[in-house]
């Protein structure tokens, strides 16, 4: 298997059954055999997490999505 060349491929390699193994996963601090996340594999997951969201799923489904209609505008939204 050749090498992914840049963080695009590798995010394209993730299967959505993978990616919602990878949610779980973060999710419990634990992954599907029991093993407990290294701080390490928690950070890598959740960044493959966010990018899988971001070019796969609509803005409403994507991790940490805030949805902010009826909300209130603040100086933070401009």
């Amino acid at each position: 298997m050749e090498k992914p060349q840049s963080w695009r491929e590798l995010v394209a390699t993730l299967t959505p059954e993978l990616h919602q193994s990878l949610k779980n996963a973060v999710e419990t601090g634990r992954w599907p055999n029991g093993d407990k996340l290294t701080a390490a594999q928690r950070e890598h997951s959740l960044q493959a997490i966010i990018a899988y969201d971001q070019l796969y799923l609509p803005q409403e489904q994507r991790t940490a999505f805030i949805d902010r209609e009826g909300l209130k505008k603040s100086h933070c939204d401009d």
